[in-house]
C-alpha cells in the first residue's frame, strides 16, 4: 500500500509559538516537488507529543492541501490508549489516509498491553495502519512475533521499522513474507534495508535534502546500485544527525541553511546552541559544500 520515500515532516512554528501553516506549506511542498510519495505528520520529528489534537488535525488538513492525491498519515502517540484512540477517531474524521502508530509514550507496555492497544487504536480509527516499532526511542519492541499476531487484522498493512538493527528487516521477511509493507525508518540505516528488500523510507533529512533522498531510493529501485550509493555516502554524515536525542533540533538546523526555513522548536526544547550548533552546523556546511550533482532518474 505504501512505498517510497514518505517524510515525517517538522512543524513550523511561528515567534509566538502558533503554527506558522504558511511555512509549512512551502516546506512540505517542496517534497512533494522533489517526487517524495506521501506525507507523515506530528510524529517524533513533527514535535507531535507537543501538539493540541486541534493543532494536529490542523496540520493533517495542511498536509492533505499540499499533497496532490498521495497519502498523508497521522501519527498517533499518546500516553494511554484513550488518548490514543481519541487522536485515531479524530484523524480519520478529517481525511487521513492512515495512522502510524506507537505504543504508550510513557508506560512501557507488556507483550499482552501492547497487542491490545494497537488493536484498539486501530478500531478506533478504522484506517490502515502502520506500526511504528522503535524500541529505541519508546522502549517497547514491537517483536515479528507480535507483528505475527497483529496481522490477523488486516488494517494493520505497514511497519516502519526503527529496531537500528538491519536484521530485523530480514527476520520480518524470513517470518511473515510480503504481508507487511516494511518501511526503514532509521535514515543512516536506509541503503541497507533498501538493499534487503524494504519498500520505503520514513525520512527526516529528507525535509532538508529532498531530492538527494528520492535520488537514493529510485536510484536502488533502477539497480543503479553505485550510483545510489554514491550518494548515500556523501549523505552519511547528515543522516547521523537523526539518530539523536536533538534530531529535532539537528533537522531544523539543517532546513535553516538547505532551505532557508527556521529552527524555531517547542518548549521545553530549545534550538541548538554554543560548541554543539557549531559543531552540527559544520557537518551540514562541509556537505552543502560538496553537494553532489545528481543523474538523470528518467
Amino acid at each position: 500500500m505504501w512505498k517510497g520515500v514518505i517524510p515525517a515532516v517538522t512543524t513550523k512554528f511561528l515567534e509566538n509559538g502558533g503554527l506558522d501553516n504558511d511555512e509549512n506549506v512551502r516546506c512540505w511542498g517542496l517534497q512533494m516537488d522533489a517526487g517524495c510519495d506521501g506525507l507523515i505528520v506530528c510524529g517524533s520529528l513533527g514535535e507531535g507529543p507537543m501538539l493540541t489534537l486541534s493543532e494536529k488535525i490542523e496540520l493533517l488538513k495542511t498536509a492533505r492541501s499540499v499533497s496532490n492525491g498521495k497519502p498523508v498519515l497521522m501519527t498517533v502517540a499518546a500516553a494511554s490508549t484513550a488518548e490514543s484512540c481519541e487522536i485515531a477517531k479524530a484523524a480519520a474524521k478529517a481525511g487521513a489516509d492512515g495512522l502510524m502508530v506507537v505504543p504508550s509514550l510513557i508506560y512501557h507496555t507488556n507483550r499482552q498491553e501492547t497487542l491490545d492497544s494497537m488493536r484498539a487504536v486501530a478500531a478506533a480509527g478504522d484506517l490502515p495502519v502502520m506500526i511504528y516499532s522503535n524500541r529505541v526511542a519508546y522502549k517497547v519492541d514491537i517483536t515479528p512475533d507480535i507483528m505475527e499476531e497483529l496481522a490477523e487484522d488486516s488494517r494493520f498493512v505497514a511497519i516502519k521499522e526503527s529496531s537500528d538493527d538491519i536484521r530485523r528487516t530480514s527476520e520480518i521477511f524470513s517470518r511473515l513474507g510480503d504481508r507487511y509493507a516494511v518501511l526503514t525508518g532509521v535514515d543512516n540505516l536506509a541503503f541497507e534495508a533498501l538493499s534487503v528488500g524494504a519498500v520505503g523510507w520514513v525520512a527526516g533529512l529528507v525535509v532538508a535534502f529532498p531530492k538527494e533522498t528520492v535520488a537514493i531510493y529510485q536510484l536502488l529501485q533502477q539497480g543503479r546500485t553505485q550510483e545510489a550509493l554514491a550518494i548515500y555516502r556523501w549523505f552519511r554524515p547528515l543522516l547521523d544527525l537523526d539518530v539523536s536525542s536533538y534530531l529535532v533540533q539537528n533537522i531544523k538546523l539543517a532546513e535553516v541553511m538547505a532551505i532557508g526555513s527556521n529552527d524555531r522548536v517547542r518548549a521545553p526544547r530549545q534550538p541548538l546552541a554554543g560548541e554543539e550548533r557549531a559543531r552540527v552546523e559544520k557537518i551540514i556546511s562541509q556537505a552543502l559544500a560538496t553537494r553532489p550533482a545528481l543523474p538523470s532518474l528518467s
